[in-house]
């Protein structure tokens, strides 16, 4: 990495850290918000964990119920699996591009009439397409993607230990709420791993606990590399090894110790992953710009 990209990054990350710094001299704790009473919730459901990843039952133009995954990485409103398109007999609308954070591709777009998540609807939704089915496990397969977008005009409250999804939008984190985490692009908070200071892309649709490029390797205690194959994004794969961080990593309210971690030469950000959410409350306020982790009662 140059001088200035190095500089940039640094700038880039006091930034995040001097937004962040003052939610927590709040009067309140954003950790409140585990628990919303049932006048000011829009939609409550449960939801499946295969792999870490998330699986909701919702309903596409009307039909199914179909399974989405519930994915905070994806921008924009959502994604649709080739077979889904074919169910539903969409036609292809235009031409958008994706980036998986390593390489770009042109994919094909459809366009939804309507979404619904239990008593949150969306209509007139445009959703690239492509064959997920293909590339995952069968207990992995799913019909579509609710992306971030989605939750955008609300409160998202996903209960991992409850295995539960909970959406509101008369609830939301105060800019100086206790525990709460600003950040300025979606959804890149500060944390620290040991006596380092870094900020990482949390994102629930990752099945990893973290991912690490090498130059933020070489600067914690962690264990050796091993060798772990080809790690497969949306569009490619990275070569990939094996490591344990000691930590203790803390994220907002949680601390994680000896966690599994990729490390990568070619990914370019520090990633959290659904591997590190999985016994924590994650709430996500896309109106203020923040999110809480939380641990369970």
């Amino acid at each position: 990495m140059s001088a200035a990209a190095r500089a940039a990054v640094a700038a880039w990350m006091a930034a995040v850290f001097a937004v962040a710094g003052p939610a927590q001299a709040g009067k309140q704790d954003a950790c409140r918000l585990r628990d919303i009473p049932a006048a000011d919730i829009v939609a409550q459901v449960p939801f499946e964990l295969v792999d870490g990843r998330i699986y909701v039952e919702a309903r596409a133009n009307g039909q199914g119920p179909f399974r989405f995954a519930v994915d905070t990485g994806a921008s924009g409103l959502a994604r649709a699996d080739a077979k889904l398109v074919s169910t539903l007999r969409l036609p292809v609308q235009g031409r958008s591009a994706n980036s998986d954070g390593v390489k770009v591709a042109e994919v094909d777009s459809v366009r939804f009439d309507t979404l619904q998540l239990g008593g949150l609807g969306r209509s007139g939704i445009e959703a690239i397409t492509r064959d997920y089915r293909g590339r995952s496990t069968p207990e992995g397969a799913f019909d579509g993607i609710l992306a971030r977008e989605f939750f955008a005009d609300g409160l998202l409250v996903i209960d991992y230990p409850a295995q539960r999804l909970t959406f509101s939008r008369t609830k939301s984190i105060a800019s100086d709420d206790r525990n709460a985490l600003a950040y300025q692009r979606a959804f890149r908070i500060p944390l620290s791993i040991g006596a380092l200071q870094a900020v990482g892309n949390l994102d629930t649709g990752a099945n990893v606990a973290l991912v690490l490029p090498k130059a933020l390797y070489d600067r914690l205690d962690a264990g050796p590399l091993r060798a772990a194959g080809q790690g497969q994004l949306a569009n490619g794969a990275v070569d990939t090894w094996r490591t344990t961080v000691q930590g203790p990593i803390r994220i907002g309210n949680i601390a994680l110790s000896r966690v599994e971690a990729r490390v990568s030469e070619r990914y370019p950000e520090l990633l959290v992953g659904a591997h590190a959410l999985q016994q924590s409350v994650l709430i996500i306020d896309q109106r203020s710009r923040r999110l809480a982790l939380c641990p369970q009662h």
